[in-house]
């Protein structure tokens, strides 16, 4: 329209809605955002409602649990994007299931890390702060994931995940000496353009990892068999947990527990008198 000026609001859920083929009115107030189209595919198909695809990602909305799901693809390319879009839309929280390479001898595939912060190894997050400023994970929706994991009593480690861009490392050896270098208990590709950007647009963002594999032993990289194992085995938990965690962090912003951002507390919920 000649004489309107296209605000940067107008144009994320522009995109947002011609990425997912989704309305932006169709989302709820609570997000999980995954790697995954199989987890989209469970989430649809467990409570009987439609997947919908756009021309990049792959969505389905679940009005009666007010959760929707998304899937953004792989990579910290499309990590930003996906915050830089949803940071415009009124989410509550949002969570990552993503899985990622277990780095240390104890663990084993089917366990469960619970990122604090990540090493900004994937580039992408030098376009929201300088590299001094570290990427960190939302305090609240931590802290909500790991309760629901001990209430559970399920199988999980803290740590700090290394971010890289680069997928295919597994037989760089330089690589892997700097990756070993820096003590991270797992590498993934999303965490800290996800932690760095979310901080930046107050997006309310935790991530829950499932360790697919352990790259570090050559018997232990990820391979097709070896991986449809894991979907089949853990995609239905994985996700469950994600819904628990999403539940739990709204009471817990109902409650107004410190670590979420002040736009997403109480906000369907009038304002307290004295």
């Amino acid at each position: 329209m000649e004489g309107h000026e296209l605000t940067e609001e107008q144009f994320a859920k522009d995109t947002l809605e011609r990425y997912s083929g989704s309305k932006c009115t169709d989302f709820c107030s609570n997000l999980i955002i995954t790697n995954f189209p199989r987890y989209v595919d469970y989430f649809a198909k467990s409570r009987n409602i439609k997947i919908i695809e756009g021309s990049m990602f792959k969505v389905a909305h679940c009005p009666e649990e007010d959760v929707s799901i998304l899937d953004f693809k792989i990579g910290s390319p499309a990590a930003a994007l996906v915050v830089d879009l949803c940071s415009f839309m009124p989410f509550k929280a949002a969570i990552l299931l993503g899985m990622c390479g277990g780095l240390r001898r104890r663990y084993q595939v089917g366990d469960y890390l619970v990122p604090v912060a990540s090493i900004r190894g994937e580039g992408t997050s030098d376009f929201y702060f300088p590299q001094e400023v570290p990427a960190l994970a939302n305090f609240l929706m931590q802290k909500a994931v790991t309760d629901v994991m001990e209430k559970q009593q399920a199988s999980y480690h803290i740590g700090i995940t290394f971010t890289t861009n680069m997928r295919f490392w597994e037989f760089n050896e330089e690589f892997k000496t700097r990756l070993k270098a820096t003590k991270a208990q797992a590498i993934e590709m999303e965490c800290a353009t996800l932690f760095a950007a979310s901080y930046k647009r107050k997006f309310t963002l935790g991530a829950l990892l499932l360790i697919s594999d352990l790259p570090l032993n050559n018997s232990g990289i990820k391979t097709k068999k070896s991986s449809e194992a894991v979907y089949e085995k853990y995609t239905k938990d994985h996700v469950e947990k994600g819904i628990e965690v999403l539940k739990l962090a709204h009471s817990m912003q109902q409650k107004h527990i410190k670590g979420a951002y002040h736009r997403n507390i109480g906000m369907d919920e009038p304002p307290k008198t004295r």
